[in-house]
This record gives C-alpha cells, structure tokens and sequence, in this order.
C-alpha cells in the first residue's frame, strides 16, 4: 500500500506540481507490536545455553543493564565504576553517554570474567585487542543460544533489554528511573512498560540479582 502510496504522491506533487495533494494522501500506518519478553526461568536457560564465556557474559551484561547490543561490546574495562556501583555507557543512542547501576551480582561475574580473560582496554575485545568484538557476534550468539535452550520465542539483544525493563517494571520500579536506565529521550517510549514507583539509580537492583545462575567458572 505505501508503494502505492509514494508512487500516487510522486505523481501529483512532483509530475503535475500539484503540492496539495501530496499531503492529503497519508501512508499507512505499522502495527505496533509488543515486544517479546523472557520470563526470569527463560533468561536463565538463554543465557546458560551460550557456550562462549565472552559473549555469555557480555550478554548476561547487557540484560542486568538494560544495554543495546552496540553498547555491549562498546564497554571499556574503564567504564565499570565499583566504587559507585555504576556503569559509564558511552557514545549511546543519539551520541549521549548515560549512566546505568552496576549490580553487586554482575560485577562478581565481571571480576572473575576479567581474572580468566584479563582484557586491558576493551572489556570483549574483538580478535585484536585493539578492537571490540563485533556486534554480529553477539546476534549469531542470540540465535544460537535461543536454539540451545529450546525457546519459542524469537530472542535477541534487545529481546533481553526489553525483558530488563519488564522485569524492573514487574519489581516496582519508577517508570522515571526505567527510562534513564534505557537512555529515552521521551517517557512515551518508556511507557509501553507502564508502571508507576520511586527508587534511584543507585539503589536499584538489578533483575540479575534475582537469578540463580553461573556465567563464569567458580573461581
């Protein structure tokens, strides 16, 4: 329909200079779906199903944080701050850096990550050491596991991000907070999550911690 649509609008604005037009002849509208969401059991059969220690954990990080594939494998060994007990995402969505809490369970699994693997610069570095690992990784890692741990649902990155707020959501968390978490530039975005609760960064759990699951080897 929106190929008829632009051919129809091309025609009357471009062809006959009828600018009018153009305007009056609307596109049709996408189906907004909801996204699917992994229940607590599900994220941990996912997560264990991943055999790479690497993108294990670099998935287990991106649920407990809420993170976009692409700011995932963007972490620096810097950027884990446990002083604070928060994550510095930087060059997110839009170019902005946000902060994210750092949950006591993750950086239990990022130390004894970083005392078997010892990255310097780049927390999941690529086949260099001078580079990230590649994004795609992450994906094929995602249909891997969701095959391995014999889900129905279609699962992805964002499949996790979106079950991470659902989750802070389901434990009563400001929807406020959730959206700096997700680093939204508009509440209706975060809304599809509706709830309503106070909290800070900082005192937030992260859904991690409500999981029985070992990502690293016992030390």
């Amino acid at each position: 329909m929106n190929q008829t649509v632009c051919a129809l609008r091309f025609f009357y604005g471009v062809t006959l200079d009828r600018a009018e037009f153009p305007e009056r002849i609307v596109y049709a509208r996408t189906p907004r779906k909801l996204p699917a969401i992994l229940g607590a059991d599900e994220v941990v059969r996912f997560l264990e199903a991943v055999p790479s220690l690497k993108t294990r954990v670099a998935l287990t990080t991106a649920y407990a944080a809420g993170l976009r594939a692409s700011e995932a494998v963007s972490l620096k060994v810097a950027d884990i701050d446990s002083a604070r007990m928060v994550l510095q995402v930087r060059h997110g969505k839009g170019a902005k850096d946000r902060t994210v809490m750092l949950s006591a369970a993750l950086l239990a699994i990022l130390r004894s990550y970083w005392r078997l693997t010892r990255p310097n610069d780049w927390l999941f570095p690529g086949r260099g050491p001078d580079k990230p690992i590649d994004v795609q990784v992450l994906h094929s890692a995602c249909r891997s596991a969701t095959k391995a741990a014999g889900l129905t649902k279609k699962v992805s990155v964002h499949t996790l991000r979106h079950s991470f707020a659902t989750h802070l959501l389901e434990s009563g968390t400001d929807i406020r907070i959730i959206q700096v978490l997700l680093g939204h530039a508009n509440l209706s975005t975060t809304a599809r999550y509706t709830h309503v609760a106070t909290s800070t960064i900082a005192r937030t759990p992260s859904p991690l911690d409500r999981l029985d699951i070992v990502v690293t080897p016992l030390a």
